[in-house]
């Protein structure tokens, strides 16, 4: 692989997962974002920057982790098939099952103290809609939560990620032999927000996309000739605002009025992902030839897998506190994310220095 190929893939995971704070971070009415989410409440410059970031601007994030993803896997088919399989159930469904604990213990421990309890029921994030106190749903329920419905619900990536790689046959084949009726396929899957058990319909199309640029050996470490940065900036910008304002403008979620935002938010992301990799070399390049960002990518999965329920907890911890603040709601914004993330940070230094087996075994040995 070219060496700044490389650097760039881990600048972008790092970045993606950094950014990934500020997705999970918002605190509209909304209490899920899907693409297709409309905003029942006022338009105000608050409810629109959060729109526009959580749902608009950042939404290239995961489709780009899963190309690089896709790369990646591609490049090793010089080794055993069965062999990555066996090596990614351990880096990928090994630290699901690790950090799935973490996030029910994180959550029971924050459910023992009044001053914290209350901002775990705001949260309300339990997936089975039971926000009860996990003493009272009893251990059956404890375990299904850690199994199949984690509070930690980010770890629905490396989940999915895991059951693409053992498709990665099936994908390979198809992006060889019959790469336009697979990408159609595999866009209708996605655009549709297609889910089965275990099977994500959103992570496909570019989990394939990444063995297909590696097959065909497109050259990512450079932009192409015709590509134009400001065009592509416009264009991406441009219309996550639109879908922005179309989300605040209609009170029902149609057919049409769906897939209107649906297509509005394939294109940005499509938008995104082309503007971000192709026009930031100079800022890739600056920040890998600096000891202290490269220290700071060692932390990307563990940022990944502490992040929730903590940011969810501390950004209604902060509504208990300060709500009475002018400004209580953008301010939680910026200052939840940001506070989570450096302690993230901290306790996977801290891990990583005391404990450096327990770190290679919650983050799948990265970060050496």
């Amino acid at each position: 692989m070219h060496r700044f190929l490389s650097q760039k893939f881990r600048f972008y995971t790092f970045v993606c997962i950094a950014l990934l704070l500020f997705v999970h971070g918002y605190n509209l009415q909304v209490s899920y974002l899907a693409p297709f989410s409309l905003v029942d409440e006022k338009l105000t410059f608050t409810t629109f920057t959060e729109y526009l970031f959580a749902n608009g601007l950042l939404r290239f994030r995961i489709p780009m982790l899963f190309i690089i993803s896709g790369y990646i896997f591609s490049i090793q088919d010089k080794r055993p098939y069965g062999q990555r399989a066996k090596r990614r159930f351990v880096t990928l469904m090994i630290p699901f099952f690790v950090w799935s604990a973490i996030g029910l213990a994180v959550t029971y421990l924050w459910q023992r103290f009044p001053v914290t309890s209350q901002a775990v029921q705001n949260a309300a994030l339990d997936q089975l809609g039971d926000n009860r106190p996990y003493e009272k749903i009893g251990w059956g329920g404890i375990l299904y939560r850690w199994l199949v419905a984690p509070v930690s619900f980010q770890l629905w990536f490396i989940r999915s990620l895991f059951v693409y790689n053992l498709l990665y046959p099936v994908f390979k084949w198809g992006v060889t032999k019959f790469p336009i009726p697979t990408f159609i396929v595999l866009g209708v899957l996605w655009l549709s927000f297609y889910n089965a058990p275990l099977i994500e319909g959103q992570g496909m199309f570019f989990f394939a996309a990444g063995i297909y640029l590696q097959k065909r050996s497109f050259p990512l470490e450079r932009k192409p000739e015709w590509y134009s940065p400001f065009l592509n900036w416009l264009v991406f910008i441009g219309i996550c605002i639109i879908k922005t304002f179309v989300a605040f403008e209609f009170d029902a979620l149609t057919l049409p009025v769906q897939w209107t935002l649906m297509l509005l938010y394939a294109c940005a992301t499509v938008a995104g992902v082309l503007a971000v990799w192709f026009s930031l070399d100079k800022v890739v390049r600056w920040c890998m030839s600096k000891r202290w960002f490269i220290h700071m990518t060692n932390y990307s999965f563990f940022i990944y897998g502490f992040h929730i329920p903590l940011l969810s907890f501390v950004t209604n911890l902060f509504f208990i506190y300060f709500h009475s603040f002018q400004f209580c709601r953008f301010f939680t914004y910026l200052a939840a994310p940001t506070l989570v993330y450096f302690f993230c940070l901290g306790a996977g230094a801290l891990l990583r220095r005391f404990a450096p087996g327990v770190f290679k075994v919650v983050t799948g040995g990265r970060g050496f």
